[in-house]
């Protein structure tokens, strides 16, 4: 894996999955990590495990969805660790959305998170980036925000609006300094997949998926897909005329 040249990092929904493997990975490197989730607990003995192997970790917990406490909490690492050099805006939930007793609020709950959360704390860490020249963000999305899927609409509806923000933002900000990297995971051994009703194939573990996605970060990519075989049903998917994949939806990819 390539070294990241980061020296200060914030991850976003640290406390478990796949936040909290890159922000272990992350210190490995030499990275001083900021760790802010809901979860006080995990956090607290996430960050006591990174620096009794040597490494610099400091806690705010938040709520992603809380914007002033988001807000404060990326304050407080930032003014702990020093000038902010990478964002990975992780934080994400994931619930049932099914179109039978279809919940407004269900939606507005997942894209408090997964959308505002991300750019809250965007909002939070640019302005010293681009008084510096330098960082970058890097936003967690999905494959699943390719298409919408059956019963996971919110979810896919929100990771493909995640995605279009970070994509609308990276042109401006590559030309003053400041990198944007869209992460699109397939299936990843979490607690939020352990609840899902939906196959889920080529899945793989947090730690992984964390070292991929970190290799990225590390050579400065713009977009990191993976793993390919799900990358590749995604695209088809993604191509299939409207009446096919209504067929195909309704009879494989429902709950």
């Amino acid at each position: 894996m390539k070294r990241n040249r980061a020296r200060s990092a914030i991850v976003t929904g640290a406390s478990s999955g796949i936040g909290a493997a890159m922000a272990r990975q992350l210190a490995n490197q030499g990275v001083r990590v900021g760790l802010t989730a809901r979860r006080v607990d995990l956090l607290e003995e996430l960050a006591a495990s990174i620096r009794s192997a040597g490494g610099v970790a400091a806690v705010a917990p938040a709520d992603a969805a809380d914007r002033q406490a988001t807000s404060e909490a990326i304050a407080q690492l930032e003014q702990e660790l020093g000038p902010i050099d990478l964002l990975i805006a992780n934080a994400g939930i994931g619930r049932s959305s099914p179109s039978v007793g279809f919940s407004a609020e269900v939606v507005e709950e997942i894209f408090r998170v997964n959308l505002l959360g991300a750019a809250v704390a965007i909002e939070a860490v640019l302005p010293g980036m681009l008084d510096r020249r330098r960082g970058q963000i890097v936003g967690i999305s999905s494959l699943a925000g390719f298409r919408g899927l059956p019963g996971s609409s919110a979810y896919c509806a929100s990771k493909a609006a995640l995605s279009t923000l970070l994509e609308g933002l990276r042109p401006d900000l590559t030309r003053q300094g400041v990198l944007v990297t869209i992460v699109h995971p397939g299936f990843v051994r979490t607690p939020m997949t352990e609840q899902s009703r939906h196959v889920q194939p080529w899945m793989m573990d947090a730690d992984r998926a964390a070292a991929i996605i970190l290799n990225g970060i590390a050579r400065g990519r713009r977009r990191v897909d993976f793993p390919a075989p799900t990358l590749a049903l995604m695209r088809l998917v993604r191509l299939l005329p409207a009446p096919i994949f209504d067929r195909l939806a309704a009879h494989i990819l429902s709950p």
